[in-house]
C-alpha cells in the first residue's frame, strides 16, 4: 500500500518549481456517480447490465445508516448517500461538486487537507474528526473513516468516506468530562479516605485522604492487589473488603484502631458497601474511612461509656474493665477471662475479637466442661480416619475452624491433664496435632479462656498446670457479680426491656418502682444473666405497659415479700467481704443505710459486718 504510484497528472508544481503529490485543490466538476465505478467489467457486458448494477450499488448505499460519500484528487464532492444529505441538510444536487469551502472553516478545511494527504501518501485509511457548517447554519462534528480509491492501475485517484454525526456523543463526552472533573474535585477534596477495589481485590481509584489517614499515595495502590498495597496497619480493611465483595452486603460505620507511622494511636471509623455495574452486576466494593480519634477522645473526656459492644454498665469497675479491654483489642495475647457464672465472659471474649483486626475472620467457642477428654481432644485438635471407633473420616478441629481468628476455651478450668499439656504447645508454638496424626499443622488463632473457678487454687492442689495457668494468664479480665455493681441496673433492665420489645412486638416501659426496689435489693446469684430470664419471664406475663411485683418469677416475688416482712435474708453475711463491704460504703459517702440497700442486706447486718471486720471510715 505504501509504493503506490503517483500518476503524472496527478502532481502539482509550486511557486519554487518543485514537484508535490496533490493537494485536494478545486478544479471543474466531475460526473456525479462515485469514481470508483470500475466493477470489474467482464467481456461481453452491456452498458445496460453495467448502468442497473450501479442502479442497484446506489440503492444499497442509500439504505445504510452511516453516510458514504466520495471525492476526487481535488477535494470536490463526486458521490454521496441519503445519510450524507441528513448530516448536510440538502439534496444530492446541490452537495455534488461543493469542496470543503463550502462545508468548513478554515481551521477545519487544515484538519481535512492534511488528513486527506497523509491517506494518498501512506494509501493507508485514516479516522478523521473535523466540524461542519450545515448550509441552516448549524454546526455539527463528523467522524470519517477515510480510504482511497484505486483505478484498475492501481493508482490512487479519489477518496472514499464512510462516516456518522457524533455532535450528540461529543456534547455528551464533554458534559461527563466537566462531570467527572467536578467529581474529581469533590473526591480529592474530602477528608475522609476513599478507595474503591474491584472485584479481584485490585485498587482502582484513591483519593489524596487516604494519603493521610491510610499511609499511602494514591499511585502508590492503583492497579495493586489491596492486600499487596505496603500498608503498616491491622489490615481489618482487607478483611471488610473480602466480607462485603464475598457477601455482597455492606458494613456501615464499623470502628477499629488502624495506626501507621505518622499516626500511630488513630481510630476510624469505616463503612464498605459493595459497588454495581450499569448492569445491576457487583463490580467491587467502595470503602470510606474516617478518622474519628478526636470525637474518640472528646467522647471519653465528656461522658462515661454505658457500653462496649454487648457489656452494659456505666459503673466505675465496668469503666475500668472497657479501658482494660480496649488495650486488649489489637494486641495478640492469651487473655483469661474470670468471673461467676452468668456475669458475661463471652460478650468479653467477643468483644475482643470483633473490636480488633480479626474481626472478619472465625470467631468459635469451645464448652470444655461439657465434652470427656476423649471427644475435647478430637474437638480441639481434630483426628484422622481410623483414629478410633467411629472415625470413619478425617475431621479438622476447632483450632483449624478458627484459623485466623479467635477461639475462646470457656470452662477451661475442667480440661483433663493431658488436654492441658496439648493445649500447652499450641499456646507455644502455634501448631496442633489432630487424634491419630503425627504431622503437626500450624494455626493461628488468638486464644481466650474463660472460667468460674479459681485456677490459681486449683494449681496448688495440682488439678491444672502451674506452666499452663501462667501463659493463659499473661492479662486477666475479672467481671465483677452483679451485686458488686447494683448502679448498672436500671442501665441493665432499660436494655433487657428495649431488647424484649422488639422480640415480643410490644411497647412496654418499663418496671414499676416496687418491683425495681425488688431488683435493687436482690442478690441475683445468677448474675446478669438471671436478670434476663427473670425480665423474659415478666415479658411474658406483662400485658400493660409497666411491669409490677405480680409479673416477676415466684423466687423475686418471694423474696419482696419476705424483705418487706422480716428484712432480707438472701444473701449470707458470711458471703460478704471486707473489700465488698468498704467499696460499697465509699461509694456512698459511708450513708450505712444506702450501703446496705447497695449490698442487699438490712442495715442492722451492715453495722454487725463493720464490727466484725473492725472497716474504720479511713480504710
Amino acid at each position: 500500500m505504501n509504493d503506490h504510484k503517483i500518476h503524472p497528472k496527478d502532481k502539482t508544481v509550486g511557486d519554487d518549481g518543485a514537484e508535490r503529490s496533490p493537494e485536494i485543490t478545486e478544479g471543474s466538476p466531475q460526473d456525479s456517480r462515485p469514481v470508483n465505478r470500475q466493477f470489474g467489467k467482464q467481456a461481453g457486458e452491456s452498458e445496460e447490465q453495467i448502468m442497473k448494477s450501479l442502479i442497484k450499488y446506489e440503492k444499497l448505499l442509500d439504505e445504510i445508516e452511516d453516510s458514504v460519500g466520495e471525492v476526487d484528487l481535488h477535494g470536490k464532492i463526486t458521490f454521496v448517500n441519503n445519510a450524507s444529505c441528513k448530516i448536510w441538510g440538502r439534496p444530492k444536487e446541490e452537495l455534488i461538486g461543493l469542496t470543503r469551502k463550502a462545508y468548513a472553516d478554515r481551521l477545519n478545511q487544515r484538519i481535512i487537507v492534511d488528513e486527506y494527504r497523509q491517506v494518498f501518501k501512506t494509501g493507508i485509511p485514516r479516522q478523521v474528526t473535523y466540524e461542519i457548517i450545515r448550509f441552516d447554519g448549524k454546526r455539527r462534528t463528523v467522524e470519517d473513516s477515510v480510504s482511497p480509491l484505486r483505478d484498475k492501475n492501481g493508482e490512487i485517484v479519489g477518496f472514499r468516506a464512510v462516516g456518522r454525526d457524533i455532535t450528540e456523543r461529543k456534547l455528551v463526552e464533554k458534559e461527563l468530562s466537566e462531570h467527572r472533573s467536578r467529581l474529581d474535585a469533590i473526591f480529592s477534596s474530602v477528608k475522609e479516605a476513599i478507595i474503591t477495589v474491584d472485584t479481584d481485590f485490585k485498587v482502582t481509584e484513591a483519593n489524596k485522604a487516604a494519603l493521610s489517614i491510610c499511609g499511602l499515595r494514591a499511585q502508590e495502590m492503583i492497579g495493586k492487589a489491596f492486600n499487596d498495597c505496603p500498608m503498616q496497619c491491622s489490615r481489618t480493611c482487607s478483611d471488610m473488603f473480602r466480607q462485603t465483595i464475598t457477601s455482597k452486603s455492606q458494613i456501615v460505620e464499623y470502628r477499629i484502631e488502624c495506626g501507621h507511622k505518622q499516626k500511630l494511636e488513630q481510630q476510624v471509623s469505616v463503612t464498605c458497601v459493595p459497588l454495581r455495574d450499569e448492569n445491576g452486576l457487583y463490580s467491587g466494593a467502595v470503602m470510606v474511612v474516617r478518622d474519628i480519634t478526636l470525637l474518640q477522645k472528646l467522647e471519653k473526656e465528656l461522658k462515661e461509656r454505658h457500653q462496649f459492644h454487648h457489656l452494659i454498665g456505666r459503673s466505675k469497675i465496668m469503666q475500668d474493665i472497657y479501658r482494660l479491654m480496649e488495650d486488649l483489642v489489637n494486641v495478640e495475647t492469651t487473655v483469661l477471662v474470670t468471673g461467676e457464672s452468668g456475669t458475661g465472659k463471652e460478650l468479653v471474649a467477643r468483644a475482643l475479637h470483633y473490636s480488633g483486626g480479626r474481626a472478619f475472620n472465625p470467631f468459635v467457642a469451645v464448652n470444655c466442661s461439657a465434652l470427656t477428654e476423649n471427644l475435647l481432644e478430637s474437638e480441639l485438635f481434630g483426628h484422622v480416619r481410623g483414629a478410633f471407633t467411629g472415625a470413619i473420616k478425617d475431621k479438622p478441629g476447632r483450632f483449624q475452624a478458627a484459623n485466623g481468628g479467635t477461639i475462646l476455651l470457656d470452662e477451661i478450668g475442667d480440661i483433663s491433664p493431658l488436654v492441658q499439656l496439648k493445649l500447652l504447645r499450641v499456646l507455644q508454638e502455634k501448631i496442633v496435632e489432630r487424634v491419630g496424626d503425627s504431622e503437626p499443622l500450624k494455626v493461628d488463632v488468638r486464644v481466650i479462656a474463660s472460667t468460674n473457678k479459681d485456677l490459681k487454687e486449683k494449681v496448688k492442689r495440682g488439678e491444672f498446670r502451674e506452666d499452663l495457668y501462667y501463659r493463659l494468664k499473661v492479662v486477666e479480665v475479672h467481671l465483677p457479680p452483679l451485686r458488686e455493681r447494683r448502679e448498672d441496673l436500671p442501665l441493665l433492665i432499660e436494655h433487657f426491656c428495649r431488647l424484649f420489645n422488639e422480640r415480643f412486638h410490644r411497647t412496654i416501659e418499663g418496671v414499676s418502682q416496687e418491683a425495681l426496689n425488688i431488683f435493687m435489693q436482690y442478690p441475683w446469684k445468677g448474675n446478669v444473666r438471671e436478670l434476663e430470664h427473670a425480665l423474659e419471664h415478666a415479658f411474658i406475663l406483662c400485658h400493660s405497659s409497666l411491669i409490677t411485683l405480680k409479673h416477676l418469677p415466684g423466687e423475686l416475688q418471694d423474696y419482696g415479700l419476705s424483705e418487706r416482712a422480716v428484712g432480707p435474708k438472701a444473701i449470707l453475711p458470711t458471703a460478704l467481704s471486707a473489700r465488698e463491704i468498704t467499696t460499697a460504703l465509699n461509694k456512698v459517702r459511708w450513708n450505712k443505710t444506702k450501703a446496705a440497700r447497695l449490698l442487699g442486706i438490712s442495715r442492722r447486718t451492715i453495722h454487725r459486718k463493720i464490727n466484725e471486720f473492725k472497716i474504720n471510715q479511713d480504710v
